[in-house]
């Protein structure tokens, strides 16, 4: 049940999966997994949808753009980083994942050994003392740029000035660096400092033609060919005509809506996180679209304004987390009555729950197409159209 070719089939015989846990289709081809996640979705969604061939991955490996990894210093001295154990924070060192890009990964290990050489003071959880921390890397794949993230556990790094030329001279790829401090007791990569050592402190991508800035902190997609795929999937499924006015919910940096402008009359992005938004409005700029607005605000209050005030939009797209929507978004959706929604989700069993309360509320799903964002992982993207009854 996948779409279009590939030349080979390649396995997964990764030495860390019993370990690691970020594969959950080790020791089988990439068709049968792909298969198989086309047939997890058949069994979720609703009865009656008409469900597309999966739009598969001509590279399934090393398709990842964003890669971060903790730091650990072992009794003997040596400085180890890779991914967590399945359920524990017990760094697995890996001299290779099939999922990562590869230059990330090399800059991960590589600030491993350096940090061993110039014996920089790592972060320890159990202490929260230390200095280096996690280092996060991102590769815009289309243009070559690369950032590097420094996550530190102090006010200072004070070896900061030595480890970046080490790194610079094993890596002159990367076009900027910057350094984030995280003092606190949890599991977020980022802290909420973050300020530029080198270069413009982000990197640009390229999503079907159009150029987008990727900072530190805001989301992009880490499957960037598929991420096309899908987007184009969005755009041939939902037909948005040159009259008609688009509403893009959880628009985050506006790659949506930015890759749907060509086609309506005007789009408007609504986000709630004032940092994304104005990456959003940076991105407009970028690719001098004159018809996107950006809004920061709740999609479901923007929504309940817009009904009670009797405005209007022919086509609402969203693309929630992992979590989905809330009845309450469902309820604002319905209430504008937009002609065709367009649901883009990377959690099918949450899409399948909504997908049953938007049919309550008369909106029957048309079609949905899976979408391999995710090779060999346990998550498929999804994008569905539903119109209303």
């Amino acid at each position: 049940m996948a779409k279009r070719g590939i030349e080979d089939n390649p396995v997964n015989n990764c030495p860390y999966a019993d370990m690691c846990g970020g594969c959950a289709y080790t020791g089988c081809s990439y068709m049968e997994q792909a298969t198989a996640k086309h047939k997890m979705m058949t069994e979720l969604l609703p009865k009656g949808i008409k469900i597309n061939p999966i739009i598969i991955c001509e590279n399934p490996f090393h398709y990842r753009n964003k890669v971060h990894s903790a730091y650990k210093r072992l009794k003997n001295g040596r400085i180890v980083c890779g991914p967590y154990m399945r359920g524990s924070h017990h760094i697995i060192s890996v001299d290779d994942c099939l999922l990562e890009n590869e230059t990330a990964g090399a800059i991960i290990r590589d600030c491993a050994s350096i940090a061993g050489r110039l014996k920089v003071n790592v972060f320890s959880e159990a202490t929260g003392q230390g200095e280096l921390r996690k280092v996060l890397v991102k590769v815009a794949e289309a243009t070559g740029e690369v950032m590097v993230v420094l996550v530190i556990g102090n006010k200072y790094f004070s070896k900061k000035n030595v480890f970046i030329k080490e790194l610079m001279k094993l890596h002159p790829e990367i076009t900027t660096i910057l350094i984030s401090i995280h003092r606190g007791h949890n599991s977020m990569i980022l802290g909420d400092v973050i300020r530029k050592e080198t270069g413009p402190g982000y990197i640009v991508d390229e999503l079907l033609g159009k150029k987008f800035r990727i900072s530190a902190s805001s989301f992009y997609q880490v499957n960037r060919k598929q991420a096309e795929l899908l987007y184009s999937a969005a755009i041939r499924l939902a037909k948005p005509g040159a009259d008609e006015e688009v509403l893009d919910c959880y628009c985050g940096t506006g790659t949506i809506s930015i890759c749907v402008s060509p086609y309506a009359k005007h789009v408007t992005g609504v986000e709630l996180n004032p940092d994304a938004v104005r990456d959003a409005v940076k991105n407009a700029r970028l690719n001098r679209v004159k018809n996107v607005d950006f809004v920061c605000a709740d999609a479901t209050e923007y929504m309940e304004e817009l009904a009670s005030s009797g405005g209007k939009c022919d086509i609402v797209i969203l693309d929630p987390t992992r979590l989905g929507t809330t009845k309450r978004f469902i309820n604002a959706c319905a209430k504008l009555a937009p002609s065709r929604i367009v649901y883009v989700s990377c959690g099918p069993d949450t899409l399948a729950r909504d997908l049953r309360i938007f049919a309550a509320k008369g909106y029957y799903t048309e079609v949905a197409e899976p979408c391999d964002m995710f090779p060999w992982a346990e998550s498929c993207e999804c994008v569905c159209i539903l119109k209303r009854r």
